[in-house]
């Protein structure tokens, strides 16, 4: 019989809209994906809810507190990579950065992102933030 097991790495990816613009933190590291922009969040933490690591990426990436959250999908671009849980979220506050995590962090219109697709972390953030507007 075989004992392997499967080891999954998780995130939460935030999607947070004001006015009918989406927030993009525009990335600083690591290296390959710096310049980037993408939706705030990040792994989640052994024994944390998803609902904590939404509330603790949206406050560490953005300086904003969520006050509701819904998932909206989950993606996984190839096997044995990271599963996304996207997340629809209200949040409320200044929007502020690390900077050294973020070179930036920007509101975007749908048809501005389009736009900056190239620019994208990968194509799975445009794909999730058009379900949030369908």
């Amino acid at each position: 019989m075989d004992k392997s097991y499967v080891t999954a790495k998780v995130s939460v990816n935030c999607i947070i809209v004001k006015d009918g613009k989406v927030l993009l933190v525009q990335q600083n590291r690591p290296e390959d994906v710096r310049g980037k922009w993408s939706v705030p969040g990040g792994k989640v933490n052994q024994e944390e809810t998803f609902e904590d690591a939404v509330k603790r990426e949206v406050k560490e990436e953005t300086g904003l507190n969520v006050i509701g959250s819904e998932r909206l999908s989950i993606k996984q671009e190839k096997p044995h990579q990271t599963v996304k849980h996207i997340f629809k979220v209200e949040a409320e506050g200044e929007v502020v950065f690390p900077e050294d995590e973020l070179m930036d962090a920007k509101w975007f219109s749908p048809e501005e992102i389009r736009k900056i697709k190239d620019q994208l972390r990968k194509p799975w953030v445009l794909e999730a933030i058009e379900e949030y507007f369908e």
